[in-house]
């Protein structure tokens, strides 16, 4: 199979209702604003929930660094958390990618078929729901940097589906 015979992926903007059925998007823009400090902070409330009870897990702040992968991007595999949602925020202002896809009906493995990509901007984060497939982070700059919260503890929490060569091409 040639790349010309590869499914091309469109790269929708990420949205709060497109992105619904993966999970949520970390944003601002509409959030609810409470002041606090004495007036000199403005937090931006309850924006995303966590989802790492299961199994007796904990929530963890981590911090990824992901690297710039070779145009196009080949989308091989794509991972689920079973026991937790995990979360990306970036640490820059720079325009990134979110590849998801549904899961088959068997609810084992993701179908391939159904693959999504959104650009989310340097000011958007996401979080992914529990089960949900998605690419491992991909970056638009050499290096990035991100804020992660996950699930530490016991239990199965990662699964990983490779496809037999790529399942789509992205050209950012």
């Amino acid at each position: 199979m040639t790349s010309s015979d590869l499914k091309q992926l469109y790269i929708q903007s990420l949205t709060k209702a497109s992105f619904a059925p993966f999970g949520t998007v970390i944003e601002t823009d509409g959030a609810t604003e409470i002041g606090i400090n004495q007036g000199t902070t403005i937090r931006f409330d309850a924006m995303a929930g966590v989802d790492v009870a299961s199994g007796g897990g904990t929530p963890i702040i981590s911090m990824f660094r992901g690297m710039r992968r070779p145009n196009p991007i080949e989308i091989h595999l794509l991972e689920r958390h079973p026991l937790g949602s995990q979360a990306f925020m970036p640490l820059s202002q720079h325009d990134w990618l979110v590849v998801v896809a549904h899961g088959n009906v068997a609810g084992d493995a993701p179908d391939f078929s159904t693959l999504a990509c959104f650009r989310a901007s340097g000011v958007q984060g996401v979080s992914y729901d529990r089960g949900v497939w998605h690419h491992p982070l991909l970056v638009l700059q050499p290096v990035q940097d991100f804020l992660v919260i996950d699930r530490r503890g016991e239990g199965h929490n990662l699964d990983e589906v490779w496809h037999d060569g790529p399942a789509a091409l992205i050209n950012p």
